[in-house]
């Protein structure tokens, strides 16, 4: 039987329903896969890209940056003295740089800027730390490069999102500079799938389910062999006194929508400058919609104006 996707809240535009039908068609696919193995699971999640828009003016070019292999994209007249590291989405275990480089090139043209997007190791091959070691890895290696380590932004979105507000932190530890900017899509940090809104938003969340979650939870953290209160793993656990400026969005459809709210929360309670937009019927990692819906072409302008701020 065909599940139907969430009908489609008041106030939101026809264009958004794609995200909304593609979370409920790969729903339906792992519901009702019994034996749905690794790579298939992976080959579901590289669709991710469809919602998305081909931006014009982009280039792309693969390299290897930091011993981690990555997507560039390069907008035509970017400034190519500041770079978006960008940590894909996909439960530390799906998701990659193709999945997300039509995002993340929409999110670069939008600020002027260039975008390396990670194939950082996946979990459960690669449980945690390992993706976070990456993510320092290729920051080390641009500021090496001579990229100032202010004109870094680290941006992720989803699982992503974790890691991109967990690289600083990781960076602050090894006595580091940070990046000068965070940006995290619907971040996904619980690791103790703890959250109100997983039971409050059950019904219009096509995709992210409890379930979903503690699959993914037990792949990165090795099956409990991590502790789900570790703060690189787990932000709600950080301490974020000199954290850098961070932008933060979800969708309020979204079972999720609270791990932005409360990071948002123990942020500003250590100072840090956080913006928070929780956009309204939207589903999880909204800007996908790049380019073929409005509500995700005004978050992406809204950013801009907040990274040029």
């Amino acid at each position: 039987m065909t599940t139907a996707p969430p009908a489609r809240p008041k106030g939101t535009s026809v264009e958004s329903d794609a995200l909304r039908a593609l979370y409920a068609d790969w729903s339906e696919i792992i519901a009702t896969t019994p034996e749905l193995t690794t790579r298939l699971f992976r080959s579901i999640f590289d669709e991710w890209h469809q919602a998305t828009r081909e931006p014009e003016d982009v280039t792309y070019r693969e390299e290897t940056v930091g011993g981690v292999p990555g997507i560039w994209t390069l907008p035509i007249g970017a400034d190519t003295s500041k770079v978006l590291l960008y940590l894909h989405g996909g439960g530390f275990a799906v998701g990659s740089a193709a999945s997300h480089r039509k995002l993340a090139a929409h999110v670069a043209k939008g600020l002027g800027v260039t975008a390396f997007v990670l194939d950082y190791r996946r979990a459960p091959e690669h449980p945690h730390p390992a993706q976070v070691e990456d993510g320092v890895a290729v920051f080390r290696a641009l500021t090496e490069r001579g990229i100032a380590p202010a004109d870094i932004t680290s941006i992720g979105d989803s699982a992503g999102g974790n890691l991109a507000i967990a690289v600083p932190l990781a960076l602050r530890e090894q006595g580091l500079p940070q990046p000068g900017r965070v940006i995290a899509f619907s971040p996904w940090v619980d690791m103790e799938n703890a959250g109100e809104s997983l039971k409050t938003n059950a019904d219009t969340d096509a995709l992210v389910t409890e379930a979903l979650l503690e699959g993914m939870i037990a792949g990165v953290l090795g099956d409990g062999r991590v502790d789900p209160r570790t703060p690189l793993a787990n932000p709600l656990y950080a301490d974020f006194a000199g954290y850098p400026r961070l932008y933060l969005n979800a969708g309020s459809a979204e079972t999720l929508v609270d791990n932005a709210t409360r990071i948002a929360e123990r942020a500003e309670a250590a100072g840090v400058d956080v913006t928070l937009t929780i956009a309204d019927g939207m589903q999880h990692v909204y800007p996908f919609l790049a380019g073929n819906a409005h509500e995700a072409d005004a978050e992406i302008a809204a950013i801009a104006a907040w990274y040029r701020g």
